[in-house]
């Protein structure tokens, strides 16, 4: 199968990925936020098909605010959310206005900076990538910028049972499109959503 780019991204039932009022101490913001990834911690087996589809990507795309709550200019002390292993394990392209050195953490993940757009960030995953997936990591801006550019082949969500009522939200500033549905599945935490947009 040739290289294709998919997102996976975990939604509300009212469709945000994040609350409103980011920070360090709250990555995804006010209200019942951690219940968005409940079902890849509490329930790991019965998710497992969909985990490890998360992390087969050859390389991955995040937007600044997925990387850290860090405003403006760059604290170079902030490493990402993660700790010094993050889950990647590939390289990472953040999206940024803000120059920074490349960044190599251990398990294998470097996160380098991109500051000349979205093209440019995942035509440089591609090619780290080699014959594996391309991954948009999130949030919520960065992948609705992805959508609207048609750039997405596979968009996976996972719906969890919960409302936040404000914050960042899936399809926001993204032209209205068709969507085929491609599986749906139900399991005890999360409703497993993949859709090919259709261009």
């Amino acid at each position: 199968m040739s290289q294709r780019v998919v997102c996976d991204i975990s939604i509300s039932a009212d469709g945000f990925v994040a609350g409103s009022g980011q920070t360090a101490e709250k990555p995804f913001g006010d209200g019942p936020t951690d219940r968005l990834h409940a079902w890849m911690f509490e329930t790991p087996d019965e998710n497992r098909a969909e985990v490890d589809r998360i992390v087969a990507a050859g390389a991955f795309v995040m937007g600044r605010n997925m990387f850290g709550p860090v405003r403006g200019e760059w604290d170079l002390g902030w490493t990402g959310w993660w700790g010094e292993d993050p889950p990647y394990h590939a390289p990472v392209f953040v999206l940024t206005h803000h120059p920074r050195e490349p960044l190599t953490m251990q398990g294998g993940t470097t996160f380098t900076f991109v500051t000349d757009g979205i093209e440019s960030a995942l035509d440089q995953a591609r090619t780290a990538a080699g014959d594996r997936d391309v991954a948009i990591a999130g949030g919520a801006a960065t992948v609705n910028q992805y959508l609207a550019a048609g750039l997405i082949d596979e968009l996976r969500t996972h719906v969890a049972p919960v409302t936040l009522g404000a914050g960042e939200r899936l399809f926001d500033g993204v032209p209205p499109q068709q969507l085929e549905l491609v599986t749906a599945r139900a399991a005890s935490l999360v409703t497993h959503i993949s859709y090919r947009p259709l261009r």
